[in-house]
């Protein structure tokens, strides 16, 4: 009776933060419901404020897709995100992986400039990587976009600090076993580290994905536009059609919410520095 009685007042007093965490749960996911909400409805009714399902899902679709190039934009953010990603994971597991476990006085001064670069605004980059890239004659490419991001001091450091939990035993094992760097990388490294990788990839994709500013001023041409260039150009119109704005928006947002669902588990790991 005694245990019984412990256990009802217990979650007596957890009531207030059961409360508390359904509150913020119904904040968090509100915008999302709205949004799918939206592209349910009219562009009046989206502007009067209407939160409930509507019937006019197909009709935004048609306006959506023939107005704008829907599947074109989605197939450019899809292979633009991809490209940087792979780019980005291998250069910076590279990187991290030489910065942590070849340990030098120069190295670590390099890392120290390295971190420095965090501090540096993109803004204040924009106009010099715009030079370089159009006296490449790389204006309105892939590698216009995703030359500036493939190596990040932010996912340099990443992989550095998560490299510490990388067994030593391993490398020199491997070693008398005759691996050389490379093969120790991607045979030993890289399957250890598979934690680092979901969470880089995450992060990485997310950013490319959500990426706007940059490819608005290297992507000039309507034929390279990505999802985030589709929508802001929606947006721009003297009469915005809201549900079809929100239809554009859904489409945006769902690969991001698939890769971060699919990925969480590994994403969390990886944050945390687990290594397998």
């Amino acid at each position: 009776m005694t245990k019984k009685k412990n256990g009802s007042a217990i979650q007596r007093r957890l009531i207030p933060t059961y409360i508390f965490l359904v509150i913020v749960s119904f904040i968090s996911v509100f915008p999302f419901y709205w949004m799918i909400s939206a592209a349910t409805n009219t562009s009046v009714d989206v502007a009067r404020g209407k939160i409930w399902f509507g019937t006019y899902a197909l009709e935004n679709f048609k306006a959506l897709t023939a107005a704008n190039d829907l599947w074109g934009s989605l197939g450019n953010s899809f292979f633009y995100a991809i490209v940087q990603t792979l780019l980005c994971l291998f250069i910076c597991s590279l990187a991290g992986f030489g910065f942590e476990l070849y340990h030098d006085k120069g190295k670590d001064k390099l890392f120290s400039v390295l971190l420095l670069a965090m501090m540096v605004p993109q803004v204040a980059t924009m106009i010099p990587l715009f030079k370089m890239i159009s006296s490449m004659k790389l204006l309105n490419t892939v590698w216009a976009f995703i030359l500036p991001a493939i190596s990040t001091p932010f996912m340099i450091m990443m992989f550095r600090q998560n490299s510490r939990n990388f067994p030593i035993d391993i490398m020199e094992a491997a070693r008398l076993d005759g691996l050389n760097e490379f093969q120790i990388f991607f045979r030993m490294y890289l399957p250890v580290m598979k934690s680092t990788y979901a969470a880089a990839a995450v992060i990485t994709f997310m950013n490319a994905w959500n990426a706007y500013l940059w490819p608005k001023v290297v992507m000039g041409q309507k034929a390279s536009q990505t999802m985030p260039m589709l929508i802001a150009n929606i947006a721009a119109g003297y009469t915005i059609d809201y549900g079809v704005l929100m239809m554009g928006v859904l489409f945006c947002s769902i690969p991001t919410m698939l890769v971060f669902f699919i990925l969480q588990k590994q994403f969390t790991e990886g944050i945390t520095g687990a290594v397998k």
